[in-house]
């Protein structure tokens, strides 16, 4: 057997039982949903993007150093997927807020608004690398600030961009949505299909 054959074998087998780089528990959803299987190792990397302005490759690099760093803390040649998630308006990154105030001052200028939403995946192993990123448009209401305050009180939202999570039971500020649900919430599987197709022809050519 020749060594590419190997090569296709061992990235076959990696993707049946991957390294997930995310504590988000939506990411681990959605790809137990879709029937994956993986082990959760959460990313040390610590971005500091908030409030920069937004360039596509800014988020690409974000999930790429995610990977990275849980490739090089593991060094066992596992195949790391990871992704990075921002709000953005007005070219403005909003990341996730440290408090209540913040939360507060994030939805508030998403109140009536459009923003969008984009979503980088990066997989990585010792051989190859590949990423993309994908967007959605969504469009808030005009929202009250009773209705805001109400809405962190009850969700705590400090772990998600943007201070919202799309997919919460009561959340109803959404006017409309122009693409992928999945990518507002954090982990598009288009995306992620098209990466994994990508990773592995490049271990059959």
């Amino acid at each position: 057997m020749q060594n590419a054959d190997f090569k296709i074998i061992g990235v076959f087998y990696n993707f049946m039982k991957f390294i997930l780089a995310s504590a988000s528990p939506r990411r681990k959803e959605i790809l137990l949903n879709a029937g994956y299987k993986f082990t959760v190792v959460p990313s040390c990397y610590n971005e500091k993007i908030c409030n920069m302005e937004y360039s596509e490759e800014l988020v690409e690099n974000c999930a790429f150093q995610k990977a990275l760093e849980v490739k090089n803390r593991l060094k066992n040649g596992s195949l790391i997927v990871s992704a990075d998630t921002v709000v953005v308006i007005e070219n403005k990154i909003l990341g996730k807020p440290s408090n209540e105030a913040e939360a507060f001052d994030m939805l508030s200028k998403l109140s009536g608004a459009t923003h969008f939403v984009a979503t980088s995946i990066c997989i990585l192993d010792n051989y190859n690398i590949v990423k993309g990123i994908e967007s959605t448009k969504v469009i808030f209401r005009d929202v009250s600030s009773f209705e805001i305050k109400n809405y962190i009180k009850k969700n705590m939202p400090y772990d998600k961009a943007g201070s919202y999570g799309i997919q919460d039971k009561d959340f109803d500020f959404v006017k409309k949505i122009e693409g992928n649900i999945d990518n507002v919430i954090g982990f598009p599987m288009t995306l992620f299909k098209r990466l994994s197709k990508e990773i592995f022809n490049n271990f059959s050519v």
